[in-house]
């Protein structure tokens, strides 16, 4: 008998041990559902499965704690693309966005899932402030950084210099439906938390609220909570500066053609595009303090610079602008966002300054999406939702100086420009 009874008590240890191991899996398998239940709710629907990101860091160390890793290097180089899309800003509108991308045919019309191929994709800045889908555009841009990346694609985005303000807690763009969607992102973050703190296994979650004010001296009390939730998600460290703006290139050269927000001086280039785009990222990270680098501030900032875009040609500072080509090898343009250009995307400086902020937003002046289509190194068009482009009145002095090229889609594509499907 008791050689019967033997078989069942050497088989113990084995099952003991495979359910052990199962056990072991059941945090890090939690953690994963809640973040991707929250990622779903704040998006708006979107289904965005947490990665291995070599980017990310641990959130809110305390000061006197280990030293911060510093992240791998961004890629600031890029070689000639066959086709490259470049997008101004977007400033909180969603539904413009998807316009743009709709328009250069990156995305499916109706699931709005990636279709661009091998295509490049920049977009140059401002996404936040202004409208009240920030979040949801920062979700679907990384969507679809990811949609891209597995079908040879690229997807680029970068600082405009609302990010640097948001990052370092100045929201005076900020609108109430942006509060209110920082503030709903706020709730379901704590609420995963909360979740993720019963679970036995797991480290306990770092309060995203630690060290945020209470209160702010003169901001109405309806709009505290919106307040706290901004400068909680969007200080150096934060959940979601972390998550996505520790992305974004600060300056971009792809093929020869740079992409900068504002714009660059010569000082900037002496001074380095690699190294401004790795000071950048580390200050997002919370590796360099509340206050983003000097060049990220005043007139002459690379986030702020208008000496090339202004809408009067006659007014852009070209001579400066050659001299600053000059200093990158194989550049022949520069291309930028931040201002407005009323009457669409546009070259002046003999065409070698491309300035492609239309202002679509509706928090801007609900322009009609338009985007800039570049194959291989110079060959580029305008691509526009609006089939009355050269029917327009009214124009400007640098929209009458417009020739072939940038300035004009190819003549067949004249009277039969792209429309969107709003």
């Amino acid at each position: 008998m008791e050689d019967d009874r033997a078989p069942p008590a050497a088989a113990a240890p084995a099952k003991e041990s495979s359910s052990s191991s199962a056990c072991k899996d059941v945090p890090n398998l939690l953690s994963s559902f809640v973040d991707t239940f929250v990622d779903f709710t704040v998006s708006g629907g979107l289904f965005l499965l947490h990665q291995n990101d070599q980017n990310a860091l641990p959130h809110h160390r305390n000061l006197g704690g280990d030293p911060l890793p510093s992240p791998p290097p961004l890629q600031t180089y890029y070689p000639p693309q066959d086709r490259l899309i470049a997008i101004g800003d977007l400033h909180g509108d969603l539904e413009k966005t998807k316009e743009s991308l709709r328009l250069a045919k990156l995305i499916d019309p109706e699931s709005g899932k990636w279709v661009g191929g091998s295509s490049t994709l920049v977009q140059i800045g401002d996404v936040l402030d202004r409208g009240g889908d920030e979040l949801k555009i920062l979700y679907y841009l990384e969507k679809l950084r990811r949609e891209a990346a597995r079908c040879g694609g690229t997807v680029i985005t970068m600082h405009g210099n609302h990010e640097i303000m948001n990052v370092e807690g100045d929201f005076r763009y900020v609108t109430h439906k942006g509060l209110d969607e920082f503030r709903g992102w706020a709730d379901w973050y704590c609420v995963g938390n909360r979740m993720k703190s019963l679970c036995k296994g797991l480290e306990q979650p770092k309060d995203p609220f630690d060290g945020v004010p209470l209160g702010f001296k003169n901001a109405k009390e309806e709009f505290v909570d919106g307040f706290r939730a901004r400068i909680a998600a969007l200080r150096p460290n934060g959940p979601i500066s972390s998550r996505f703006l520790s992305k974004n290139l600060t300056v971009l050269v792809v093929g020869d053609s740079v992409f900068v927000h504002g714009g660059l001086l010569a000082a900037h280039v002496s001074y380095g595009l690699e190294k401004i785009n790795a000071e950048v990222r580390d200050w997002v990270h919370g590796l360099k303090g509340r206050f983003a680098p000097e060049y990220c501030h005043g007139r002459n900032a690379v986030v702020w610079l208008r000496n090339f875009s202004h809408e009067f040609a006659e007014k852009c500072d070209c001579s400066a602008l050659e001299h600053v080509l000059s200093t990158i090898p194989g550049a022949k343009r520069m291309i930028m966002g931040h201002t407005i250009q009323e009457f669409g995307i546009n070259g002046v400086c003999e065409e070698r300054a491309i300035r492609i902020d239309v202002g679509m937003s509706k928090g801007c002046i609900n322009g009609l999406p338009e985007v800039l289509e570049i194959n291989g190194n110079s060959g580029m068009r305008i691509l526009t939702s609006n089939p009355l482009y050269e029917k327009k009145k009214n124009r400007s002095p640098v929209e009458s100086e417009r020739r072939p090229g940038p300035g004009f889609l190819p003549q067949e594509h004249g009277p039969k420009q792209v429309e969107v499907k709003a």
